[in-house]
């Protein structure tokens, strides 16, 4: 199957799952560890973005020219962006916590992987040196996943 279209079916089934989650009043934390989480992400991604510079969001996966990133938050994960928005996802989520809830942030989590997956390998045949980064470097967590 084609990456890049795998990667939209990602991204719409993930932010149609989101969307329903702010629809039910259900992404915004209420309680402080939840808040302080998402106050973290939001950090997390405004470095990530800072760190990745002018490029630009696809919705499709899409390796941009540049050159590998490898400083700022890539250097302890690999996709501060993706992590940062699960993080802050997950906080809601264990702020309103439901088992809808919870099956729409799998849905989202599940979304998020396959553009993971999918973008990991076409980095990898844009920039063969993605394999040693990776090999060094989590995915989402640092140091565990």
């Amino acid at each position: 199957m084609d990456l890049k279209f795998l990667s939209i079916a990602g991204f719409c089934v993930g932010l149609f799952a989101l969307t329903i989650l702010v629809m039910r009043e259900s992404i915004l934390a209420d309680n402080l560890v939840a808040i302080l989480v998402q106050v973290f992400a939001v950090l997390l991604m405004l470095w990530a973005r800072v760190t990745f510079g002018r490029r630009s969001f696809h919705v499709s996966a899409n390796p941009t020219d540049g050159g590998l990133i490898t400083t700022g938050p890539y250097h302890y994960i690999r996709h501060p962006i993706y992590a940062s928005i699960l993080y802050f996802l997950w906080a809601g989520i264990f702020s309103h916590l439901s088992l809808i809830n919870i099956f729409l942030g799998i849905v989202v989590t599940f979304g998020s992987f396959i553009r993971i997956f999918s973008e990991e390998h076409l980095v990898t045949e844009q920039y063969p040196n993605y394999v040693e980064y990776a090999a060094r470097t989590k995915r989402i967590i640092p140091f565990v996943l």
